[in-house]
């Protein structure tokens, strides 16, 4: 297995070979993508995908689907990338309509060198749209793996049909860790008015981590996702708790990281000129105190090549997305990629 070794100042990657420093660290990088609609070209008379076929309002062909593809592989091919020299070592994302998509876009050339595989379960969702976990076979081996279903029902009694939440237990390297991948209910109706279904979403994912805990007191958790809340909303801080600082942990607490980044104005979408992250991971408390032979949260970061980013008109600045206004454009996504390092030390040199 390749390792890669960084600086005890985690500022450049170093070649592998006799330690010259008294650190040297292996990285991971755990990253989440919302692929905004990555739908395949055929009707699916199960869900509501009639937009993204070739007679669909959309005209979603097969020259747009595999543009598509290339777009997404090439985003993710280079997160991370310069401080590893590979991609994301785990990769949730969200809006895939099935795995089959999934399967196109870790086998095109971009991506295929890196050896991916997928954990990915069929949702309810009426769009079709579902969560997955991406994970490079020479970093992770998955040892289970469950889709736990969120029940929301609207004012008139029917039921809301939208997104499970998908647990991975497995192995980084040597070490024990969870993955949750999350898409919450969206916005649409206001934020008010929606905002009982993602305090709905969150109860489930404390549910689930403490579920975890239960069994095992010392695991390590890592929860990633579209939230459609911001790291500051009722969901993140009345329902789970998810602080924001280092200096208030305990060791049942959850940290999250991407309010620093949030509170700075940065965002991994925009709407209406406003930032949002949305896009978030966040962690059991154990895995920024860790011991330094094991992993442990470094940094996060949200990743903002230009290439992505919409250079002109009345999105400039927003993230490249496949259509804006009702007309293609063939850009990337409506959200940009989020991530965080993982290292711990390898080597000590006498």
């Amino acid at each position: 297995m390749k390792l890669i070794l960084i600086v005890i100042t985690l500022i450049a990657p170093l070649f592998i070979g006799t330690a010259q420093t008294s650190n040297e660290y292996q990285l991971r990088t755990i990253a989440f993508y919302n692929l905004e609609n990555l739908f395949d070209t055929k009707n699916d008379s199960l869900i509501y995908d009639d937009d993204r076929t070739p007679e669909g309002k959309d005209a979603w062909t097969d020259e747009r689907y595999a543009h598509k593809l290339a777009q997404l592989s090439r985003v993710i091919s280079e997160i991370g990338f310069d401080m590893s020299s590979a991609p994301p070592d785990i990769l949730g994302v969200c809006e895939a309509e099935n795995k089959k998509v999934l399967e196109d876009l870790i086998n095109h050339p971009y991506l295929k060198k890196f050896d991916y595989d997928i954990v990915h379960f069929d949702s309810p969702d009426e769009r079709g749209i579902d969560v997955a976990l991406l994970y490079r076979k020479s970093a992770f081996i998955p040892t289970s793996f469950d889709s736990r279903r969120l029940l929301l029902y609207k004012d008139n009694g029917f039921r809301d049909y939208t997104r499970d939440q998908l647990v991975v237990e497995g192995i980084l390297d040597n070490e024990r860790i969870y993955f949750i991948v999350n898409h919450w209910p969206s916005r649409s109706g206001g934020e008010a008015r929606s905002r009982p279904f993602r305090i709905a979403a969150a109860k489930l994912n404390k549910r689930i981590i403490d579920s975890i805990r239960r069994n095992n007191s010392r695991a390590k958790i890592i929860s990633m996702g579209d939230f459609n809340d911001d790291p500051i909303d009722a969901s993140f801080k009345s329902v789970l708790e998810v602080k924001g600082k280092k200096k208030q942990l305990d060791s049942m607490s959850l940290f999250g990281p991407m309010e620093k980044l949030f509170k700075k104005g940065e965002g991994s979408l925009a709407y209406r000129d406003k930032w949002n992250i949305f896009d978030q991971m966040y962690m059991t408390s154990n895995l920024v105190s860790s011991a330094a032979s094991e992993y442990r949260y470094w940094k996060a970061g949200i990743f903002t090549p230009n290439y992505i980013i919409d250079p002109k008109g009345r999105y400039k600045g927003y993230p490249l997305r496949t259509y804006a206004g009702g007309s293609y454009i063939g850009g990337f996504s409506d959200h940009f990629p989020v991530y965080v390092y993982l290292v711990r030390e390898v080597n000590r040199a006498e």
